[in-house]
Order: structure tokens, then sequence, then C-alpha cells
């Protein structure tokens, strides 16, 4: 059973105008898109969700992607008013879109904040043209500056990314960069270093010795650089690569981090509703056809065992800077904390990792090295 009622919506809008080198995610680039048709869609893939999740609210929405600042305005405001009708939302709900910094997408940021939108998420990614053209990114500093001011005028909350621990960057070069950025008083940044995930031209590059990102030691100096300046800003890491002022936390990947449920609709989406994992199709045109087919776009939908929600549960939750709450986790589990937590690893590991009566957290000293911690403290569902 939940813990409450609330409910978290996530959309997926796949296209984009180009694909950049490092990205994995499920975009894709397209000459012609039907507009009338995937507004139909998304509302029936959501009607879907509405009816296996009844008697919901939602307390936030996220239009991600893909690049969704590219949606009609009229689209967006359609999917709002079903989820407010299907479940009805919170007074005080937040709706976040993503958006590329580009002029033309900032011209629609005025009728964007009308039909709804109070958060937007804008993909900067970097201070520096020479940077930006290396990522791929289509707009240049002036233009992604000129969004981010008209966005702070829109929308009562704003974040930007950044990716750093891009080749050749030194700590000096990154606390310049860093400064600039938080010198623009949005109360939320995204900090992403730059990893090279299979399938992207960054892999095909650094597969042929043509890219190579900063050493595990350098890498180390730079997050630290991270930690140091973002916490004397006050926009410390509430995870290990979004800051926010308090207050100011993205409460929707709030949501995912703290295992609520979530209900995903459009290509790709992922879902977690009442220990089911759902996974809408990827590829915008067999989603499309799996909607107009059965009424949704799901290809797959798996009951979890309570052992895996755990496990889930303990592997989004110790990417918080506050943790887990051992008990609920337990619970969730249907088995003794010591069953899912190997509690013999956290004392071995107690400069890394914290356990203070039911709670358990990785101290900032153990971010660094969460990806080995995770696996040496978690025992794998069955």
């Amino acid at each position: 059973m939940p813990d409450d009622n609330s409910l978290a919506l996530y959309v997926h809008w796949p296209f984009c105008v180009s694909k950049c080198p490092y990205c994995d995610f499920n975009s894709h680039v397209r000459a012609e898109v039907d507009q009338a048709a995937w507004r139909a869609a998304l509302l029936a893939d959501l009607a879907h969700e509405a009816r296996a999740l009844p008697g919901r609210r939602v307390t936030s929405i996220f239009f991600g992607g893909g690049t969704p600042s590219l949606m009609p305005p009229d689209t967006v405001a359609a999917v709002i008013e079903a989820a407010a009708q299907a479940w009805g939302l919170a007074p005080d709900a937040e709706i976040t879109l993503e958006a590329n910094p580009s002029s033309v997408e900032a011209a629609r940021f005025g009728d964007l904040a009308a039909v709804g939108v109070n958060r937007v998420s804008l993909g900067l990614q970097a201070l520096d043209d020479a940077v930006l053209r290396f990522l791929g990114r289509a707009h240049d500093v002036a233009e992604g500056l000129r969004a981010l001011e008209t966005a702070q005028r829109a929308f009562a909350r704003v974040s930007f990314d950044l990716i750093y621990a891009r080749p050749g960057q030194t700590v000096q070069a990154w606390e310049n960069e860093l400064a600039r950025a938080l010198a623009f008083g949005t109360g939320h940044l995204s900090l992403y270093q730059l990893t090279i995930e299979p399938g992207t031209r960054f892999a095909t590059e650094a597969a042929a010795g043509r890219l190579v990102v900063p050493d595990g030691d350098a890498a180390a100096d730079l997050y630290e650089t991270t930690q140091a300046m973002t916490a004397a800003a006050r926009l410390p890491a509430y995870e290990i690569s979004n800051h926010a002022r308090a207050g100011e936390e993205s409460r929707h990947n709030l949501s995912y981090w703290r295992y609520r449920d979530y209900a995903g609709v459009g290509p790709g989406a992922h879902g977690r509703r009442l220990g089911v994992a759902t996974q809408r199709r990827r590829k915008p045109e067999n989603w499309l056809a799996a909607v107009a087919r059965n009424g949704h776009g799901i290809e797959v939908e798996d009951d979890l065992a309570p052992a895996v929600q755990a496990e889930e549960a303990l592997l989004m939750g110790l990417r918080l800077a506050e943790g887990v709450d051992l008990a609920r986790i337990a619970r969730l589990g249907a088995r003794p904390v010591e069953a899912l937590v190997d509690l013999a690893a956290v004392a071995r590991l107690d400069d890394k990792v914290r356990l203070e009566g039911d709670r358990l957290r990785v101290l900032p000293a153990g971010m660094l090295l969460l990806d080995a911690i995770l696996p040496a403290i978690v025992r794998a569902g069955e």
C-alpha cells in the first residue's frame, strides 16, 4: 500500500531538434510530428494510468524528454487538465517542464506559464561557447542566458543543468564557471559529471581514444569543489547531483528517490504503482501504434517482489543526503532489516555510511564512492 494518496506523473515527449553526442535518453529527431495524434495518444495513455490508480491526488507533473519545450502549449494544457480531471491536483502541485535554452523555445515560456507550468528545468549544460559546440548544443552562451532571464521572469521556480568533468577541464576553470552559475540566483542546480554512455557518439570517440574524460582523482577534485562551492552558496547537495536552497528541491524527483508511486506516460516512460513496474514502448511510432491498438503504450508490466521493491527503495533513497528509513524499507520488503542491508559492511564503512536509529545515509565523503558502496551494503532482492 502507498504511504499516502499522493502521485507523481511523468510525461515523456521524445522529440529533439538534434541528438547530442553524450545523450542516451529516449530522444528522436523527426522532420514532422502529427501534433493532434500525439496529444490524443498522451491523453489516452494517461487515462489508462488513471483507471489503474484511482483515488489518488497528483502532487507533481514532470514533462521530460527529449525536448518538451517543443510541445505546443495547448498540448501541455490538455495533459495538465486531464490529470486534474482524472485524479485532482494538489493546490501546490509542482509542474515542471524541461526546456532547451533557445530563443525559439524561450518565446513560448509565457504561454507555458499561462497554462500551469510553474517550474522549468533549462539544459544550459555549459557557460563556454567552445564547450557547448563540443557537447553538440544548438545554443551559445548568450542565447542560453537570455533564455534563463526569460525563464526567471515567467516561472516561479527555475533550475538549470551543467555538465562538468569534461575533457581537459581544470579545477580553476570549473570554479570560475560554477561561480558564474551560482550568481544567477536560481534556487536549484543539477550538476552532472560527464559520463560516457554506451551507444552514444561520445562512446565511439572514447573507444577510439579521441575523447578522454578526467581520471578518478581529477574527477574527485572537481566533485569536491562542487560540493564546497554549492554549500557555501546555500545550495547544498540534497541528492548526489542535485543542489537546492531549502524548500526548492524538486518535489517530483524526490518522489522517485523516496520510492513513492509515480505514473509514467509517453514513449519509454517508466512507472511504479502499487508494487508494479511499468514501461512504455520506446520508439515513438511503436508507442503511438500501441496506444491506438490497446488504449495504452505499455510494453512491460511486472509485479515486483517485496524484496525487489525494498532493494529499489534502498538504491534510490541512498542517493539522498537524508538517506532512508530502514523501518519503512523493512515493511516494504516484508523481511527484517538484516536481510536487506549488510549491517557489518555498514559498520566497516562508518566513515562513509552512517546508521543512526532507523535512518541509514551515505555521508558526503561516501557520495563520491556511491557506485562502489551501494553493492557493498545493499543485499540483492529475490
